[in-house]
């Protein structure tokens, strides 16, 4: 925050154009960055505009780093975000993320891509009664309700998985038919999922890192997800792997109930 922009660059298109000419960029002040679902969003305010900014996505395999002396850009270094305290470089190996200017937050493009988006899950105005209301217009599978992000964002596939078991919901049983009491327990099932995991950094299954370069250690302590045929560290029953919606699924089928 208050970086003066000095250049900027981009590299092999990513999934939109940036939506401006690159060289506009220059001279613009970072503001303070912001977080909506898996979008981060870094104002940029000239001078004599009424601002505007960069949605940032990462993709499935992307990553952002912020470099003192950044090495020459390599073949999937795809934007550089130059400033007087370092340059921000969004590495991106299967170019899914993207870098797109919008004039706010609350015009196109950034609106709509924000619009589908669920809730944050730790807002507390996020109740479990809202939840249990979202769930009940959902015939889909809740492991799939919870992947698409459009009533609670922040529960990918990992994590889905383990606030489900956490939660005691087998991941097959229809959102639709989840009581009350056990969306109120889900719920709290994914907010201390997710808690556990930002205190340890994630997860890293391959190759993801936070911005200083460390991997996450979240998956050495999954009940789980990675398990399958293992016991389970409830029951002992051995731990189960299904295919939903093409992504892997862990379950135990004995304390996980439909």
């Amino acid at each position: 925050m208050g970086a003066r922009v000095t250049a900027a660059r981009l590299g092999k298109p990513l999934r939109w154009p940036l939506g401006l000419p690159v060289h506009d960029l220059v001279d613009a002040t970072v503001g303070l960055a912001q977080r909506r679902g898996k979008y981060i969003w870094l104002p940029l305010l000239q001078t004599g505009t009424d601002g505007g900014g960069l949605l940032l996505h990462l993709g499935m395999s992307g990553s952002l780093a912020l470099l003192a002396e950044p090495p020459p850009a390599g073949p999937h270094d795809h934007f550089d975000l130059v400033t007087d305290r370092g340059t921000l470089r969004l590495n991106d190996p299967r170019r899914f993320g993207a870098v797109l200017w919008s004039p706010s937050l609350d015009d196109l493009p950034a609106a709509k891509l924000l619009a589908r988006l669920g809730a944050e899950p730790f807002d507390a105005a996020f109740t479990p009664s809202l939840f249990h209301a979202a769930l009940q217009t959902r015939r889909a599978p809740i492991k799939a309700v919870l992947l698409a992000g459009d009533v609670v964002v922040g529960a990918g596939n990992i994590y889905a998985c383990e606030a489900l078991f956490q939660a005691g919901i087998h991941p097959a049983l229809r959102a639709d038919r989840i009581s009350r009491p056990r969306a109120h327990r889900l719920l709290a099932a994914v907010r201390a999922t997710l808690g556990r995991a930002l205190d340890l950094g994630g997860s890293t299954l391959r190759d993801f890192t936070d911005v200083h370069g460390a991997s996450g250690a979240y998956q050495a302590q999954a009940g789980v997800y990675g398990r399958a045929g293992q016991p389970c560290l409830q029951c002992g029953a051995p731990v189960r792997r299904v295919v939903q919606a093409q992504r892997s699924t862990y379950f135990c089928a004995v304390c996980q109930r439909r």
